[in-house]
């Protein structure tokens, strides 16, 4: 099996070369409206969120943020497939504009933009990411009534475009092969997605890149990439990230042997993911391994309470919960080559020893 991986520098809000309905899954995060790290980029795209911000007029420059955004879903809904996933990782924002402290909601814009353009809203996930700060609280402290909430999570956005769920071949072998485990089944379609450390939002980079990339990488951390391109795509499926990054999303389809497609303006972003791809090998076999592992682990401690398994992995031989489960396959990179910002992989299947 080969997997192929592009990436465009341009502006998304234009996908000329994707093919309308070609695209199976979506997940990107991208720059939040008013959070004052994206100001720039978001002014550079439309002059008047610039004059919105420096009137402190916050509603005007959040509209305006979110209209820009919204180009990008326009291309989205686009190139999805019907019955296609798209997944948006996006955090609200409190900021003060003049002498108002407000919340800026993210997540409501862009779910009422997909909710009017053909998609149906599905249940999301809050990623509540882990924080060792002592002093939470925002406000007046201990004294009422001017405290304010602290926003300890962001959320997963999760539309699928149309009313009718995607078409897949009846008894179709990429689909069987890409089964997930009972018990990751179970963790993975919470609707809370604890103790996954947000990626820094600083990168360590030679002096020769120019500085403006230490303040512009909002990139996630891997395996939420990875936990949703194995939920919502099958083998050989092409994933898209329109705010490609650092390029954590591709890294993940690279991993789970799907095949990606990113837009960046910024090409200065493709050294740093060259550079992660030099451990993508091994990244893979670790994943593999710990997912394996711990599944092991998983159905020993099942055993003590449910005596009876009655299936088992037809590939690695271990018992496994459901009858789901028995066809499933992990997939190791064998070869991998660059031409340009296109990545080809061949992978073959994952020997577990």
């Amino acid at each position: 099996m080969d997997t192929t991986h592009k990436v465009f520098f341009k502006n998304s809000s234009d996908m000329s070369e994707l093919e309308s309905n070609s695209v199976d899954l979506m997940i990107t995060s991208p720059p939040y409206p008013m959070i004052e790290m994206w100001d720039s980029l978001f002014s550079s795209l439309n002059d008047e969120i610039k004059q919105g911000l420096e009137k402190e007029n916050g509603k005007i420059a959040f509209d305006l943020m979110h209209a820009e955004l919204e180009k990008v879903w326009s291309e989205t809904a686009r190139v999805l497939k019907s019955g296609g996933i798209a997944c948006v990782n996006i955090g609200d924002a409190t900021r003060k504009i003049g002498e108002s402290f407000q919340l800026f909601p993210n997540h409501v814009k862009i779910t009422n933009y997909f909710h009017k353009n053909n998609f149906i809203v599905l249940p999301s996930i809050l990623w509540r990411k882990p924080t060792n700060s002592p002093n939470k609280f925002m406000g007046s402290g201990m004294l009422p009534p001017n405290a304010y909430v602290t926003l300890e999570h962001e959320y997963i956005l999760i539309f699928r475009k149309g009313n009718v769920k995607r078409n897949i071949i009846p008894k179709c072998n990429n689909r069987y092969h890409s089964a997930f485990f009972w018990e990751e089944r179970n963790k993975w379609f919470s609707d809370l997605w604890e103790n996954i450390r947000g990626a820094s939002q600083k990168i360590n980079l030679e002096r020769s890149i120019h500085e403006k990339l230490r303040k512009r990488s909002g990139a996630f951390p891997l395996e939420l990439p990875y936990r949703l391109i194995n939920m919502f795509s099958i083998y050989e499926d092409i994933v898209l990230d329109p705010f490609w990054g650092t390029g954590t999303t591709s890294l993940a389809a690279m991993v789970s042997a799907r095949n990606s497609i990113g837009y960046e303006i910024n090409p200065e972003f493709m050294d740093i993911f060259k550079k992660s791809t030099k451990k993508l090998k091994q990244l893979n076999i670790n994943i593999n391994r710990d997912r394996l592992n711990q599944h092991i682990e998983f159905v020993k401690r099942y055993k003590k309470k449910v005596k009876d398994i009655k299936y088992s992995s037809v590939y690695y031989r271990f018992p496994v919960i459901t009858k789901q489960e028995v066809n499933m396959l992990l997939y190791s990179i064998n070869n991998y080559s660059e031409e340009g910002n296109k990545f080809i992989l061949s992978n073959q299947k994952f020997e577990f020893v």
